[in-house]
């Protein structure tokens, strides 16, 4: 296992009294990630809508990382209701709230309450590159085959 990173996290007023993400499992690759939307007026996604649902969280993360949002596969396997954007990408220099763009590919309504588990955020280490404008490229097997091209 690699060391932990330090990533500071700032809860936002109308996330008082949710936990922070925190991971599930002692392996597990993301954190989930809860909604943070008044205990009143939970949040209904009709099916074929997307709504965007805040978390009351920002993160600073250090240089050469970024959080990826993915979906929950309980929520997608039961409901249909996954991250449209999926993954969505935060970098490390955003400072705004962490929200979560959901869509229902479902057939029925569903209701986000409050401190229910979204999506998950992964914390992964990113590689900046130069791009240098060639004439051409080097040979390869596969060279342009692409969407199936290798008859699986």
């Amino acid at each position: 296992m690699t060391a932990a990173i330090t990533v500071d996290v700032q809860q936002l007023p109308h996330g008082t009294g949710l936990p922070l993400p925190a991971y599930q499992t002692a392996h597990a690759a993301g954190m989930d990630l809860l909604a943070a939307v008044p205990d009143s007026s939970p949040v209904i996604i009709e099916p074929g809508k997307y709504v965007m649902v805040p978390t009351a969280l920002s993160i600073a993360l250090p240089p050469g990382y970024e959080a990826q949002v993915r979906p929950r596969s309980g929520l997608a396997a039961k409901h249909g209701i996954t991250v449209l954007n999926s993954p969505g990408t935060i970098d490390a220099d955003y400072r705004g709230e962490i929200a979560v763009l959901l869509i229902n590919h479902g057939s029925a309504a569903f209701a986000i309450k409050r401190g229910e588990r979204i999506a998950q955020m992964v914390i992964a280490k990113v590689e900046q590159a130069e791009l240098v404008a060639v004439t051409s490229l080097s040979e390869t097997g596969r060279g342009a085959g692409g969407f199936g091209s290798t008859g699986r």
